[in-house]
């Protein structure tokens, strides 16, 4: 399995599987389950889940699928802007620790940034880290201003990664914050990395693919896991696909195949307001 290396000096997965969604509909539970442990088998071991996915469903999927394998398993969760207070950081920390059947997360991230001061939400972080109910911290969702706001808060340079929309229609981080990222080397984690699916029919993937011998779905992944700073972290619930999905780091894109993808799907020519789902 391809790597990333967190600034703490950790490697994780490159490729990891993402939940949004997950719990939404009673039915496809058990496939969700049996989906997120088929991941496993493949080497996918980092998970990805929020407090907000399903109220907590999606945190009991993933605590359900890992449930006699937690130790194979790099576990990230979120918790939500209103909750993240010192004290509610506990509170909701707690709630997903119970969701997930497990005394700790692995990477615990706030999902975006909303009123609640930069200074509480890293002084519940630190507290959660003092207690051994998570291990690392980050952020997901937070722009360039932003993204310095936290960096210069003490405590805010331990963070792990920054959970970003980041695919081939959506480079807009590419113009000031991917590069202060990596100047503080400071992984992404892509979300949407296919945007939910609609790069599968886009026809300008489709013809690449085609040439290149490829699905869309592994041509779109492979440009960002080319990236070596990137995590992409796929949401499927669909074993085949998640097969498919999987493919992509069986055939790495060449230097060539990335400059025609970039081509394709041009960088922005000016800064543009950070985009988020």
């Amino acid at each position: 399995m391809q790597t990333v290396t967190l600034p703490c000096g950790e490697r994780v997965p490159a490729f990891g599987m993402g939940t949004w969604h997950f719990g939404d509909d009673a039915r496809t539970r058990q496939q969700e389950i049996a989906t997120l442990r088929l991941g496993l088998d493949l080497g996918a071991r980092l998970i990805d889940t929020a407090e907000m996915y399903g109220g907590g469903r999606a945190e009991e999927i993933v605590g359900e699928a890992i449930r006699d394998r937690r130790d194979e398993v790099f576990l990230v969760s979120k918790v939500l802007p209103s909750h993240a207070t010192r004290h509610g950081t506990k509170a909701a920390c707690e709630r997903s620790l119970r969701f997930l059947k497990t005394d700790r997360i692995d990477l615990y991230l706030l999902h975006w940034h909303e009123s609640v001061p930069v200074l509480e939400t890293i002084a519940g972080f630190k507290d959660l880290q003092r207690e051994g109910k998570i291990r690392h911290f980050g952020v997901s969702n937070l722009d360039l201003d932003e993204m310095k706001e936290w960096w210069t808060t003490p405590g805010g340079d331990q963070a792990q990664t920054n959970q970003l929309l980041y695919n081939l229609v959506r480079r807009g981080i590419e113009w000031d914050l991917l590069p202060w990222l990596r100047e503080h080397k400071i992984p992404v984690m892509a979300y949407s990395p296919i945007e939910q699916a609609q790069l599968v029919a886009d026809k300008r993937l489709i013809g690449f693919a085609r040439h290149h011998g490829m699905t869309t779905a592994q041509a779109a992944l492979g440009w960002l896991l080319s990236k070596k700073d990137v995590i992409v972290i796929p949401k499927t619930s669909n074993p085949e696909r998640l097969k498919e999905n999987f493919g992509a780091l069986e055939h790495p894109l060449s230097k060539a195949q990335i400059a025609e993808l970039e081509e394709l799907f041009p960088a922005p020519k000016e800064p543009k307001g950070l985009e988020m789902l």
